[in-house]
């Protein structure tokens, strides 16, 4: 019997590798996409008459409106705003919606006024709109860390997976729903997938001669709702796995974030046989366990 406690102290705080942090690649080919529009209205830093010229800049040159909203670190097209004047739906898609009128000139320089983006340019506050959409995408790339972080945990398992010997799309598959599972093992898995009525993906498939092996993995940085959730979840299809031939529920899952749902995590630990860490992993778990 495998002691909870100790298990759980060996969880790790981090996984994060070099690139977890920024894409730079990502950033700089979003920014390379935009580099003609920003560099038109970089004419408009240190402006004296920022409102005219920058109606102007709209009327020869209607694709810079594309790129205001990057400018405010938003991706979507569509800003809405509203003040004492009322509220006004912006559409920043210069082919859908062209600036064509005097009316929706003057609506655009009500909005870069109001948002503060003529006295960005005006008051000579950047330099050069190239590098500061730099900034921006930077800022906005770190949202994306909650995926890469879950991408994380998924290359390092399969990693592991590699090392004992498994070779994708031979004896090891990516992201395999049940009726897949079922078309090309004939496991009866009704019991999982209620009867056919709902369908799940797992992370992995390992083929073993004597076993199919389901692997779901997952990485918790912090607490909150989500462990407690996917540790009773998986309690759940654990249970209902166990007395399926041929068929394992594997889970590998790490992280400090566990610390907080540590109850919910250790009822599923108490009856998961297959539950491990990456310490486990590096132990060699996998060659062990997958028969």
């Amino acid at each position: 019997m495998r002691d909870f406690n100790a298990w759980l102290s060996g969880f790790r705080d981090s996984i994060a590798d070099y690139s977890y942090y920024v894409d730079f690649e990502k950033i700089y080919g979003n920014v390379d996409t935009i580099k003609v529009e920003l560099n038109i209205l970089n004419s408009l830093i240190a402006s004296k008459n920022i409102k005219q010229e920058f109606i102007n800049l709209l009327k020869k040159y209607p694709e810079t409106l594309n790129v205001i909203p990057i400018l405010l670190a938003k991706r979507e097209q569509d800003i809405y705003c509203q003040d004492e004047n009322g509220g006004y739906l912006y559409r920043f898609n210069h082919k859908k919606y062209p600036p064509n009128s005097q009316y929706s000139y003057e609506q655009y320089s009500y909005f870069m006024e109001k948002t503060g983006l003529f006295s960005l340019l005006q008051d000579h506050l950047i330099n050069n709109l190239l590098d500061y959409v730099t900034g921006v995408e930077t800022g906005l790339d770190s949202n994306g860390r909650k995926n890469r972080g879950g991408h994380l945990m998924e290359n390092l398992v399969e990693s592991f997976i590699r090392k004992a010997g498994f070779v994708k799309d031979v004896s090891y598959f990516k992201e395999m729903y049940i009726h897949q599972i079922i078309e090309k093992w004939g496991i009866d898995l009704s019991s999982v997938s209620n009867q056919g009525k709902m369908e799940k993906r797992f992370d992995f498939v390992v083929k073993t001669p004597a076993m199919v092996y389901a692997v779901e993995t997952n990485f918790y940085n912090s607490g909150g709702s989500k462990p407690n959730e996917t540790a009773r979840s998986y309690k759940t299809l654990a249970l209902e796995t166990n007395t399926i031939d041929g068929f394992t529920f594997v889970w590998f899952t790490d992280g400090k974030g566990w610390t907080n749902a540590r109850h919910n995590l250790e009822e599923t630990f108490d009856v998961m046989e297959h539950i491990y860490n990456i310490a486990d992993m590096e132990n060699g778990i996998i060659s062990q366990s997958f028969k």
